[in-house]
């Protein structure tokens, strides 16, 4: 038998074998872990580069002619009006319209809104509302048929410079889908909720010749990152568009994107004055519109005069004059008689315009009482190409809003702005000034303050014709009916020498 000696001897080389036997494994372990790590980088990087490839050959979308659901599109019920989200998840990123039965859905993947609709109900027709192209779905390609063009023009109606310049020619009627006629420029626009005040205002301006022809051509307002702009040259070329599928457009995006930029001080369902919409849009189109601080823009080129304003404070002798820009002229109406006549009724007033206008002449004293008393006299020392008027009807006291029914009689055609105004500066020597103006658009309130409603008189000027217009309806009209109604607010155009 061996000693314990001997014993622990054997034990202790046994161990130390197995030792360096453990460690040269653990090397070789570390080394083939190594390799294996390396061959795995490489195979996942091959991976992503399969997954790269599979993804460009995705990208590449195929194009077709030959769509077999071309005759599912419904064009009776498309509206391209709306504000432009997913009926869904309420996103305005990526959105496409359903052909077939009108509704907006979100994206074109396998796990998109649009793409579950195509499957449930059917539909297979869809367009991009921002790049206006066409795809069947679930078979995700595109379609390209000329069949589809008329869609592409309301989606987003384009004019060409040359179409600009005939619109004011042009006396052909236009036909929607549902076999209604209408004239281009003479579109009913709908009242969404007491917006009737929105829609006598964008009826006005859209008489304004150079105003109109700016917002017809995107290019001319591109540099322009405002929303406002864009809803409002959107809203343009579809009144003036002679391709549309019916007979009536909605402001419905103009209208939120005056909510956003006016902050609710103007919005949907609240009666609000034209005269006070008219100054904040027009002020805020100019101010978006314009490149640096002083430049110019659209609005003032059409609608910017000068005053000269001399002010004479009470127990001070000096005169303080000065000179101020103008986008509106407001009218002081007469007040009307307190009593009644013999047959028990209020007897209606009648000023003519001329005598409205003298406040302008330079000579009549106007007292003022905020923000100091002061006697305050106005003289017109430049004219703008469109001379706005605002009678001012309504007035505000403690208790209640009370209107003024006086009636204004004002020429329609040949208004000789000299006549009323002498103090217009005159021409050079060799120079000819025409200072003669037309009646183009008058917005007349209706009913009492608080429950009345507006409308609006507008000239087509190809025929020379006149028009009646509140909201949806729209009616020809003779230009003796303009003269009796209770003018509001009027847009005078130059004539042209």
């Amino acid at each position: 038998m061996k000693s314990e000696r001997e014993v622990k001897r054997v034990i202790e080389r046994s161990n130390a074998y197995d030792g360096e036997e453990a460690e040269n494994e653990q090397k070789n372990d570390n080394g083939a872990a190594r390799v294996e790590e390396k061959s795995t980088i490489g195979e996942g990087q091959d991976e992503l580069d399969d997954d790269e490839g599979r993804r460009k050959r995705s990208r590449h979308v195929e194009v077709r002619r030959d769509c077999p659901y071309l005759d599912t599109v419904n064009r009776q019920v498309l509206d391209f009006d709306f504000e432009r989200f997913c009926s869904v998840s309420l996103s305005n990123l990526n959105v496409y319209a359903c052909l077939v039965c009108g509704k907006y859905f979100q994206g074109r993947s396998q796990k998109s809104h649009a793409y579950t609709h195509s499957l449930e109900a059917g539909h297979h027709v869809y367009i991009n509302l921002l790049t206006e192209k066409v795809y069947c779905l679930p078979d995700s390609y595109e379609i390209n048929d000329p069949s589809l063009d008329d869609i592409r023009h309301v989606l987003n109606p384009r004019f060409s410079r040359a179409q600009v310049e005939e619109l004011d020619r042009n006396k052909q009627w236009s036909r929607a889908l549902d076999g209604s006629d209408y004239l281009p420029g003479m579109v009913g626009l709908n009242n969404i909720q007491k917006t009737e005040f929105v829609n006598v205002t964008i009826q006005s301006l859209m008489r304004v010749t150079p105003l109109r022809n700016f917002f017809l051509i995107p290019e001319n307002y591109q540099h322009c990152k405002s929303t406002l702009v864009h809803r409002f040259g959107e809203l343009t070329r579809k009144i003036w568009h002679a391709r549309n599928f019916k007979g009536q457009v909605s402001p419905h995006e103009f209208l939120q994107a005056v909510m956003k930029a006016s902050k609710k001080r103007f919005r949907i369902g609240q009666q609000s004055d034209p005269v006070e919409f008219m100054s904040w849009l027009l002020n805020t189109l100019h101010m978006d519109l314009r490149t640096s601080k002083d430049a110019s823009s659209i609005i003032h080129q059409c609608f910017q005069g000068e005053l000269e304003v001399v002010r004479e404070y009470q127990g001070n002798e000096n005169k303080e004059i000065s000179r101020m820009p103008f986008l509106m002229l407001g009218l002081d109406l007469p007040p009307p008689p307190l009593f009644k006549d013999v047959m028990e009724k209020n007897i209606i007033p009648q000023v003519a315009l001329f005598d409205l206008l003298k406040k302008f002449d330079g000579e009549t004293v106007t007292e003022v009482v905020r923000p100091r008393l002061a006697r305050m006299r106005y003289r017109v020392t430049k004219s703008p190409p469109y001379l706005m008027f605002h009678m001012v009807r309504f007035k505000k006291n403690n208790f209640f809003k009370e209107k003024n029914p006086t009636l204004v009689n004002f020429p329609v055609k040949d208004m000789e702005l000299r006549d009323y105004i002498p103090s217009l500066p005159t021409a050079a020597e060799g120079e000819k000034t025409c200072t003669k103006y037309n009646l183009i658009a008058n917005i007349v309130h209706d009913g009492k303050p608080e429950d009345g409603y507006f409308r609006v008189f507008v000239q087509r000027k190809s025929q020379e014709l006149w028009y009646e217009m509140q909201d949806l309806h729209v009616a020809e009209t003779l230009p003796q009916m303009v003269e009796l109604s209770e003018a509001y607010m009027q847009i005078y155009e130059l004539q042209e020498e």
